[in-house]
């Protein structure tokens, strides 16, 4: 089993188990979207039985690598509840357009956000797409894929009661604010309701423009956001200027394209969600 980045090569071992040998194309640590595939990539894909993707545009290297391939490929996001891109540089003086301001034709342009699995809601639907491939691919297993799909489920539904738990005393005193370098948290905002804003909406050559720079800093002294959020797979100079700027704490990375090594703080998709939530909450406390 292949699978085009580590999170998802872990929840489906998660749901596999011992039955399934799974490994992701990209590295743990590795940069998702414009990832080049090696010539060892190809030849796993070649004598894989199934390769997983994310889809949505994640993959920017998708179609070139499936011409190089004739296995059957599942993307695991399929029948998630998308979300589009609701900010986009240059659309205003300030490089802001917040949710819910756009008109229905220009969302329907808009492209979508590939970060999905960062809701645990939509996580969920991941893991019903993996335990429906398995068990087409070995029907044999159909019992033990669903009671580890079953468990699975159960602990993300955890973390996500947990953190509801947290935000509810936590809301008592204040809004609570997620402002990130990358928009990849989306989805995760939606699930909790929190205040969302980021510099750059996905990976792209303007990353950190003054625009999206000035920006940031109006929304973080706005809301006084205590402390500010960058990916571990991007460069967070753009965030640095905002946190001197404005006196916001510049936090420790959260982790979103990728799981860590097994000595980092997120070597699973549970632990990465643990982890980012964790940092979350306890920054939003003033």
């Amino acid at each position: 089993m292949l699978t085009s980045f580590s999170v998802l090569a872990d929840m489906t071992r998660a749901v596999g188990g011992e039955l399934v040998d799974t490994r992701s194309i990209t590295p743990p640590g590795a940069e998702i979207h414009e990832y080049s595939p090696t010539p060892g990539d190809l030849r796993d894909a070649a004598a894989a039985d199934l390769i997983f993707f994310n889809g949505l545009g994640l993959e920017a290297w998708y179609e070139q690598f499936l011409s190089h391939s004739e296995v059957e490929v599942v993307l695991l996001s399929d029948s998630v509840e998308t979300l589009p891109v609701t900010r986009l540089p240059g659309d205003s003086p300030g490089g802001d357009v917040e949710a819910g301001t756009l008109e229905d034709d220009a969302s329907a342009e808009l492209p979508i956000n590939p970060h999905a699995w960062m809701s645990p809601a939509q996580a969920m639907v991941y893991v019903e797409n993996i335990e429906a491939a398995l068990t087409q691919l070995a029907p044999e297993h159909a019992e033990e894929f669903s009671a580890n799909a079953t468990a699975y489920r159960e602990e993300i539904q955890a973390i996500w009661d947990r953190a509801e738990e947290q935000l509810e005393s936590l809301r008592e005193d204040t809004d609570v604010h997620l402002v990130t370098c990358e928009g990849a948290f989306s989805y995760l905002a939606e699930d909790l309701d929190l205040g969302e804003h980021y510099l750059w909406p996905l990976n792209a050559e303007d990353e950190g423009s003054p625009q999206q720079v000035q920006a940031q800093i109006r929304y973080v002294e706005e809301h006084q956001v205590p402390t500010i959020f960058c990916e571990s797979t991007v460069n967070d100079s753009a965030q640095r200027q905002v946190a001197e700027t404005t006196g916001a704490t510049l936090s420790e990375p959260l982790h979103v394209d990728s799981i860590t090594e097994s000595d980092g703080p997120a070597p699973s998709y549970l632990e990465l969600l643990e982890h980012d939530l964790d940092l979350i909450l306890e920054g939003a406390r003033p």
